[in-house]
């Protein structure tokens, strides 16, 4: 028997990479430069149609003075060049004419150009202006939470030692009373631990009879006959 035969790997078709398309942004046209650009295309077309018209009066001007050189010219075609001339003269004033309206056409068009262009960059510097302070707008929320953070972290930094010291204030006078406290409780204690002394007796003294007053008599004062004060006695 024979080694069976090795089946080839398909391979996966490539995949064609999609062309990508590129849209053309086209700038609209301001309604001013549209309009002069008409003026312009339309003086274009009359000078190129007038022209034509020169050109069609010239070569018959041409044609009718080989005629008239002729031996055999009639009077008719000897004065066709004359007139034919004239026919030629006044198609190339129509000629200037049309030039002219197309000269004034193509200035019209360069000032709506430059007006359009006026009023763009007024417009990009308005749109620019306002796109900055979308911009700000979006990020004033962000740079107020930053703001916010970080006066937090600044004001907490600050209470924080302020705490701290106002703590250790409070502590030092609370360590003074207590040490203080502590000195009283110290010495009462002490006091107390001392073993008391002994009060010596006291002698029981005979109590001592009150000697006996003598009343003395009292004798009434002798009353002195009081003499008659006044006036003596009449004679």
């Amino acid at each position: 028997m024979g080694r069976p035969k090795k089946t080839a790997a398909k391979k996966a078709p490539a995949k064609k990479a999609a062309a990508k398309k590129v849209k053309k942004v086209v700038a609209a046209v301001p309604a001013v430069v549209a309009k002069a650009q008409k003026a312009v295309d339309a003086a274009t077309k009359a000078v190129a149609g007038q022209q034509s018209k020169v050109d069609a009066a010239a070569k018959k001007l041409a044609a009718a003075k080989t005629a008239a050189k002729k031996p055999k010219a009639t009077k008719a075609q000897k004065k066709a060049p004359a007139a034919q001339a004239t026919r030629v003269k006044a198609e190339k004033a129509k000629l200037a004419t049309v030039k002219a309206k197309l000269a004034q056409a193509k200035k019209d068009l360069k000032a709506a150009q430059i007006t359009a262009k006026i009023d763009e960059v007024a417009a990009k510097a308005k749109a620019n202006v306002a796109e900055f302070e979308a911009s700000l707008t979006a990020k004033t929320e962000d740079d107020l939470k930053k703001a916010l953070a970080a006066f937090e972290a600044k004001w907490t930094k600050t209470r924080t030692r302020q705490v701290a010291a106002k703590v250790k204030s409070k502590a030092a006078k609370e360590a003074a009373k207590a040490k203080a406290a502590t000195k009283k409780l110290e010495a009462k204690a002490k006091a107390a631990a001392k073993p008391a002394k002994k009060k010596p007796a006291k002698k029981k003294v005979a109590a001592k009879k009150a000697p006996a007053k003598k009343v003395a008599a009292k004798k009434a004062p002798a009353k002195k006959a009081a003499g008659r004060r006044g006036r003596p006695a009449k004679k």
